[in-house]
């Protein structure tokens, strides 16, 4: 039984919804929306590009002998496209404008839109600062996540060449406040030291994808890595000091003259030894000049560094589907050698031919089949929640993982659901308030996973409880005055444009006819507060059902 015949088995008393006003207006002009169209034609050269990796994984496919799922609905695509871009599914009106798109592949053309989107921006910035900074709190004296994500927003906004920000993150002197990447560094400073151990291991993880944390007490057990390796890159953050009126700075002496050196501990006699900057692997790679921070940064960014492309294209690809091409995401093997380079390195080689171009790297990955594909395999008999026996197509990305969303997800989408026009930033500014402090509630009652986001979860029983219970599901399910509920019921000509359109405003799809069938006939002969009551329950079980919580 797949998702949907359990949903329609197991919703309660519900229903409710309708041809807004504002979707009347959508069929007949286009909607404008927070963003900025990308207009035009897409370029020979993106196109050539995701043809490329689109005749990779044919090879692959034929090679492993795999039917892939069949191609997903458009909604359904539009859906993963806007929670992997902005953190929540599409408005009405977004899908009104959407199904009178005719431009030709208008989901590439939606994917520009949602790029050039200030949700966007504000969005990934969130996601990536993660993989930068963390989410521990930090001293606030000097350590201003804010402010970082701000600077990171910006960058966004300007696509600014991404290896360029990791090379200002590494190197950026001042204060955290004024030259807010610094507080990439100081998110590492503890009790008024920089803890190099801990940005070694956070560059290494970030940049590069691989961990070697192991090697700061010991060689590492499994890998090459040396603890030596380790406390040669440790070395680059040794001359890193809180400035004496703040901030951040590169300090090569002492105020008595004495030179400033990284410095390790013996464990076992205590003795102090003095350790030289010096890099694992290509050293010819290291710039004879510069500070030792700006050398450190031109080495991880070195255009033949395949690990720094492969890193950020692992994780661009679970920021997208919600899965990293290689779990942990910050955990990569070695790159392959030339002859048997893999998907990263077809993305990653395209991603430096083109400037480290962050927004473009989306873009394919989004046209790309794999992204495209239906979440129910040939295997699976249609079935969103498919028998064990097609790993296989899983691990070939023959099919599009059903994954649970994030926190941040969930709660966007709620929100989002309350309103049939996009929820964004002009929006009122009352809304965009609350939904500021509920956002952050939510996700701290809801579980936030921190920095390993990526990673496998399963459900808990609070995060269900307060789906069903928490006021906020609570308020988005009630029909205030302004609410999306309260306009559909009200608007609806026939119950069964209202059950439609809540369909689309919740799940972004319209329902089964097996699902029409059953909840239409609920609201037959029902007015005022009997009517509203069941619209109620209606858009309360949806939140509640598995398929609202889940990308797929």
């Amino acid at each position: 039984m797949n998702l949907r015949q359990k949903l329609s088995r197991t919703i309660p008393v519900v229903v409710v919804l309708a041809v807004v006003a504002v979707a009347a207006r959508a069929a007949r002009s286009p909607v404008s929306t927070s963003s900025s169209t990308v207009a035009g034609p897409v370029s020979e050269d993106l196109t050539r590009a995701i043809v490329e990796l689109d005749a990779e994984f044919e090879r692959n496919w034929r090679r492993e002998q795999i039917t892939t799922a069949p191609p997903a609905a458009d909604l359904q695509v539009l859906r993963r496209l806007s929670l992997a871009l902005v953190g929540a599914h599409p408005s009405l009106e977004e899908i009104r404008a959407f199904e009178h798109d005719a431009q030709p592949d208008r989901l590439l053309q939606w994917a520009r839109r949602l790029l050039a989107d200030k949700r966007f921006e504000d969005y990934f910035a969130q996601r990536l600062s993660r993989a930068f900074i963390g989410a521990e709190g930090g001293q606030f004296v000097i350590f201003r996540r804010d402010r970082f994500n701000q600077w990171l927003r910006e960058e966004l906004h300007k696509n600014t060449p991404y290896d360029q920000i990791v090379r200002t993150m590494i190197s950026e002197r001042g204060l955290w406040t004024d030259r807010p990447a610094t507080n990439f560094v100081t998110a590492a400073v503890n009790e008024g030291d920089v803890d190099e151990n801990k940005l070694t291991g956070k560059n290494v993880r970030a940049f590069l994808g691989q961990r070697i944390d192991c090697a700061q007490c010991h060689d590492h057990p499994f890998e090459h890595w040396k603890q030596r390796e380790f406390e040669g890159l440790a070395a680059f953050y040794g001359q890193v000091q809180p400035g004496v009126f703040g901030g951040i700075e590169d300090k090569s002496k002492k105020f008595d003259g004495t030179p400033i050196e990284y410095e390790v501990e013996d464990r076992k006699t205590l003795v102090k030894h003095t350790v030289a900057e010096g890099v694992p692997f290509h050293s010819e790679w290291l710039p004879p000049k510069g500070t030792r921070r700006t050398r450190l940064a031109a080495w991880i960014t070195h255009p033949e560094n395949r690990r720094f492309e492969r890193a950020i294209v692992n994780r661009v690809w679970g920021l997208l589907f919600g899965q990293p091409w290689h779990a942990p995401v910050d955990d990569l093997p070695d790159p392959p050698s030339p002859e048997n380079r893999d998907v990263l390195d077809l993305l990653g080689h395209d991603f430096r031919e083109h400037g480290c171009d962050l927004k473009r790297l989306i873009l394919i990955i989004a046209a790309s089949r794999p992204f495209r594909l239906d979440s129910a395999s040939a295997a699976a008999g249609g079935a969103l929640d498919g028998p064990p026996h097609d790993d296989a197509a899983r691990a070939q990305w023959a099919v599009f993982p059903l994954v649970r969303l994030r926190p941040e997800q969930v709660i966007g989408s709620i929100v989002q659901s309350t309103s049939v026009q996009t929820a964004d930033q002009n929006s009122h500014v009352l809304f965009r308030t609350v939904r500021l402090l509920q956002e952050g509630q939510f996700v701290k009652e809801y579980g936030d996973p921190g920095e390993n986001e990526l990673e496998e979860r399963g459900e808990t029983i609070p995060q269900r409880l307060l789906l069903m219970n928490g006021k906020l599901a609570c308020d988005a399910a009630e029909s205030g005055p302004f609410s999306a509920l309260a306009r559909i019921a009200a608007i609806a000509p026939t119950d069964e444009a209202c059950v439609e359109t809540t369909f689309l405003v919740c799940l972004t799809r319209r329902p089964s006819a097996v699902e029409l069938a059953h909840f239409a006939p609920q609201l037959a002969g029902k007015s005022g507060p009997e009517r509203r009551q069941v619209a109620e329950d209606l858009f309360w079980t949806l939140f509640n059902s598995t398929e609202f919580s889940w990308n797929h």
